[in-house]
């Protein structure tokens, strides 16, 4: 028989796993974690689905203040909604010049005749009328204008008030307005009810007020569509 001892690696047990203690596994911190995780501890998955809830409330207010921004526009063009900086500056009311105001020498008073009729050579007839009473005639053309309520317009600038009163004397249901031209001058402008000048032994040369009784804003004349006239 062979009497030789066996090799010590050959009976000793293998050696155990670092983690083992006689046979039993060794709970490790990782064990723990992994059986425990942390909730405070933030994952990739918590984090995803923040930043969606995040975007999903940006979406939303863009689109709300979209809404908002459509809502205010058509206020606004529906004049509904009426924002200051936005809105024009007011025209100044006019007003009508305080008399009184002298009657002139017709000589003196230097007319332009426009005719803002259909009807051709109104202008000229008129100027020719006017001619007559020994007023001194402008300019005779067509003029684009908006006549409400008046026979004609008799437009002056501040120094020409006296004579637009003569004017207006000379010429019944005349609406006076003011402009800004430097010299005394004076325009009318013939509507459709005009037919003729005021008798002339019917007109009194007492001082007076001028007449202004339409001075509310007019339409645009340039939207006219009507054909130009003869003068």
């Amino acid at each position: 028989m062979n009497d030789k001892h066996p090799h010590r690696h050959e009976i000793d047990p293998p050696p155990e796993h670092p983690e083992n203690w006689h046979g039993h596994k060794i709970i490790t911190e990782t064990d723990l974690l992994s059986a425990f995780p942390d909730d405070d501890a933030p994952t990739e998955k918590h984090k995803t689905k923040w930043r969606r809830i995040r975007h999903g409330i940006v979406l939303v207010v863009l689109l709300l203040a979209l809404v908002a921004a459509v809502f205010v526009a058509m206020g606004i063009a529906r004049g509904d909604i009426k924002i200051a900086a936005l809105e024009p500056d007011p025209k100044p009311t006019p007003t009508c010049p305080a008399g009184p105001f002298s009657y002139t020498e017709t000589k003196d008073v230097t007319v332009n005749v426009y005719n803002s009729t259909g009807k051709s050579g109104l202008a000229s007839s008129t100027s020719e009328a006017l001619k007559k009473r020994g007023f001194t005639i402008g300019a005779v053309d067509n003029k684009r204008a908006y006549v409400k309520g008046s026979t004609a317009i008799v437009v002056a600038g501040p120094e020409g008030l006296d004579e637009a009163f003569t004017v207006q004397r000379n010429i019944p249901g005349t609406t006076f307005k003011l402009d800004e031209r430097p010299d005394d001058s004076v325009s009318v402008i013939l509507g459709v009810t005009y037919t003729e000048l005021v008798d002339a032994k019917a007109i009194s040369k007492e001082p007076g007020a001028l007449s202004c009784p339409h001075l509310e804003p007019e339409p645009d004349p340039t939207t006219s569509t009507k054909a130009p006239a003869k003068p």
